[in-house]
């Protein structure tokens, strides 16, 4: 998939993965979507990147504003090429213990925006590609998915994340399997500890507490080397229904 002048839509784009990912995708040539539920930030950094850069509100659960952000992206010459999804939110709290069971809301919340959202701009997005014109490979698009190491590692208290994350992983080869006689390929990458604004927040000897755990190199990630891996992806053809770590060699303990 050649990225210059292609359409790409990075949901989860303000920030973080996402923000990486759209500067690199803008970098070399693709006109971007950022879509978000952050104005201030998604509109920010689209007057960063200038042209060949926009905003569109979103919220990934929601099928409406979706559409709008894929339609938006669909405007490129080429149509729209490149869906990257790395909308997600967090949550800590065990099944069970000394106040009661997981709430079940949080649960449903964690699910819903993390896995159903992904499965909502997957959709969509793949909606728009079958009607690609195919590239000389046969090639219509690509969806990249952001799932995590908590999918196959999850830790004490992340039983909705990794639910979520495990969900995403779970449904990437059969969205291939279904995609592929249209020629658009779906992959999930599955980070694993990024320096992202999440982290952001900790102290910075808790922040290097967990870049230690990563066997090599020993540090957090950068969301620069997410996006260098989802610009990858869209490159080469052969990737496909596959969930790729992208995490240093690092297997999370219990807690």
């Amino acid at each position: 998939m050649r990225i210059e002048g292609t359409g790409a839509l990075v949901a989860g784009g303000a920030s973080g993965l996402g923000a990486a990912t759209a500067r690199l995708l803008h970098e070399r040539g693709a006109e971007v979507v950022i879509a978000d539920l952050n104005p201030d930030k998604g509109e920010a950094l689209a007057a960063e990147l200038g042209e060949r850069a926009r905003f569109v509100e979103a919220n990934v659960t929601e099928p409406g504003p979706v559409e709008a952000a894929v339609e938006a992206a669909a405007e490129a010459e080429g149509g729209l090429r490149i869906s990257v999804c790395c909308a997600g939110i967090g949550w800590a709290q065990r099944t069970a213990g000394k106040h009661g069971p997981h709430d079940l809301e949080a649960f449903t919340n964690v699910i819903g925006v993390n896995l159903i959202g992904t499965f909502n701009v997957l959709r969509l997005g793949a909606a728009a590609m079958v009607e690609n014109e195919p590239d000389a490979g046969g090639e219509r698009g690509v969806c990249v998915n952001t799932a995590s190491i908590a999918a196959f590692d999850g830790q004490i208290g992340q039983v909705a994340y990794s639910a979520s994350k495990g969900g995403i992983a779970g449904l990437t080869l059969p969205a291939a399997r279904d995609l592929a006689g249209r020629g658009v390929r779906v992959v999930t990458i599955a980070p694993g500890t990024f320096d992202t604004p999440l982290l952001a927040a900790l102290p910075q000897e808790a922040r290097d507490q967990l870049g230690a755990q990563v066997p090599f190199p020993s540090r957090l990630g950068d969301p620069a080397e997410f996006a260098a891996l989802a610009c990858h992806v869209a490159e080469n053809p052969m990737l496909n229904g596959e969930t790729i770590r992208l995490d240093g060699a690092l297997r999370m303990p219990p807690r």
